[in-house]
């Protein structure tokens, strides 16, 4: 199993450090970096482990046969059929990351064989037969490869740099035949079938690295958020290796989803959290700006208020006759609505300890008088707001809390305001509707890049800098079985 370790935690460290991402062109900046610590190399591994056994176990060797001359008896012909590898055991296994590759080892690995055996040859004129069946433990076994992961035009590209098989020990345990047959099948298939299972193990260890990196090279190159959002998930050149972590960079910016091009190229800067737990996820604070400049592109931010739930008659002229008499005089007890429009991206900033948003925005109110709609009245709001940050599933969500805000009249039709009057009438409209409106649409979310079958445990968030940093461990989710159906090797 050593091999079968070694592979499937290769196969899945390096599929888990992908993330479900596809590279792209060096020259781009990455905006969300993912630190992968010892833990959570260690943790993926064991995962891999039973994952690759489940996918590979069994596996069929091929048929032996050799013939051997024997003091007194001649020459006999022996067959060794349905050679099968049922099962395997590890003793012990590690991964370690350095500046060359990452290294994946097996050891003290223990392979259980069952086979079919049979033997014939001529006694003067009689032909002598006989056939049974036989159980064999290769021990020992250290399995060990070593893969470079690079990006090329675009493409990361996994290289295997080295690998090797090493068997120690045969036991075999026959069933039936002569007392003369064990040391002579010893003797005679000891070599062949500890060769058989290295040549085995490896051949199956190279086309498991060639599934998983056509399976690199095929992964998708964006995050669906929704029908006009999605997430740039393009790593942004090679993985960073040291010797206790693989870091890796990806675009994370949002676009519209008939664009591939982001507008923004800043560099991210790195934050100053250190982190215990298996998985360290650092977006940069241009990933909200990006999501926020295209919802505003596809026009998103502008809606029309009807109703103020918690103040019913608040939308009739009659409630404004002491704050705008003139407004009620042209239109008395007429129903008017709020047509609100954002009027420029929001800006996202994230400090020490906080995120701070800066929303613009204009509340136009119109009469809704018996000839049609009529505009009366425009006010430009700057409002300031604080985002709490929360992990809901696989999505990073938010929550937005009212600070202040500050109005201006744009124009009126209905003479003279009192500003600090509509102001106040402003903060009912904006904690009533505004805010819980903004609120209900950042519980959806944004994806977080994280492989298939697998979630976070118990995330720590972090706010500073110009960074958002999740710190996570991983539990993995999905039934094995599922994880076998994505990333089996073939048999």
């Amino acid at each position: 199993m050593g091999y079968f370790s070694k592979l499937m935690k290769s196969t899945i460290l390096l599929l888990f450090l992908s993330l479900v991402l596809v590279p792209a062109s060096t020259d781009e900046e990455g905006f969300i970096s993912v630190l992968i610590s010892n833990k959570g190399l260690d943790f993926v591994k064991d995962v891999l482990i039973k994952s690759a056994i489940s996918s590979i176990i069994p596996l069929q060797l091929p048929l032996i046969e050799k013939p051997v001359k024997i003091p007194v008896i001649g020459t006999v012909h022996l067959h060794l059929s349905n050679v099968t590898i049922y099962s395997v055991d590890i003793t012990s296994s590690y991964v370690e990351t350095g500046d060359t590759g990452i290294v994946l080892v097996a050891s003290g690995a223990t392979a259980h064989l069952s086979m079919n055996w049979s033997y014939h040859y001529h006694a003067l004129v009689i032909d002598i037969s006989d056939h049974g069946t036989a159980a064999v433990e290769v021990e020992g076994m250290q399995v060990g490869v070593t893969v470079a992961l690079e990006d090329q035009e675009g493409t990361l590209k996994l290289n295997i740099l080295d690998s090797g098989c090493h068997v120690k020990d045969i036991s075999v345990k026959l069933d039936g035949g002569a007392s003369w047959l064990y040391q002579v099948f010893v003797d005679a298939f000891g070599g062949t079938i500890r060769s058989a299972v290295e040549d085995n193990i490896m051949k199956k260890i190279r086309e498991g690295m060639m599934k998983l990196d056509s399976l690199l090279q095929s992964l998708p190159k964006k995050i669906a958020v929704n029908d006009i959002v999605a997430m740039n998930v393009t790593f942004t050149g090679n993985p960073i290796l040291s010797n206790s972590s693989v870091e890796l960079e990806i675009n994370g910016l949002f676009l519209a989803t008939d664009d591939l091009v982001s507008k923004l190229h800043l560099k991210a800067s790195s934050a100053l959290v250190y982190c215990t737990k298996m998985v360290e996820m650092s977006l940069h604070e241009n990933v909200f700006n990006s999501l926020s400049a295209v919802l505003f592109d596809a026009g998103y931010m502008q809606w029309i208020v009807d109703e103020v739930p918690d103040y019913p008659s608040i939308l009739n002229t009659f409630k404004w006759r002491f704050i705008v008499p003139e407004l009620y005089r042209q239109y008395p007890n007429d129903n008017m609505d709020l047509h609100i429009t954002v009027t420029s991206p929001p800006i996202i900033k994230v400090v020490n300890n906080d995120i701070d948003v800066t929303i613009y925005l204009d509340v136009t109110v119109e009469v809704l008088d018996a000839p049609g709609v009529i505009p009366v009245l425009s006010i430009s709001l700057e409002i300031s707001a604080s985002c709490s940050l929360d992990i809901m599933r696989k999505k990073l969500v938010g929550s937005l809390e009212l600070k202040h805000f500050n109005a201006d009249l744009n124009w009126s039709t209905i003479g003279t305001l009192h500003m600090h009057l509509i102001e106040s009438l402003m903060a009912v409209v904006l904690k009533t509707i505004a805010i819980p409106y903004a609120n209900l649409q950042l519980r959806n979310g944004i994806p977080l890049p994280l492989l298939h079958g697998f979630t976070l445990r118990n995330a720590d968030i972090f706010c500073t800098d110009s960074m958002v940093i999740v710190c996570s461990n991983v539990a993995y989710a999905a039934e094995l079985n599922s994880l076998s159906r994505h990333f089996a090797l073939s048999r």
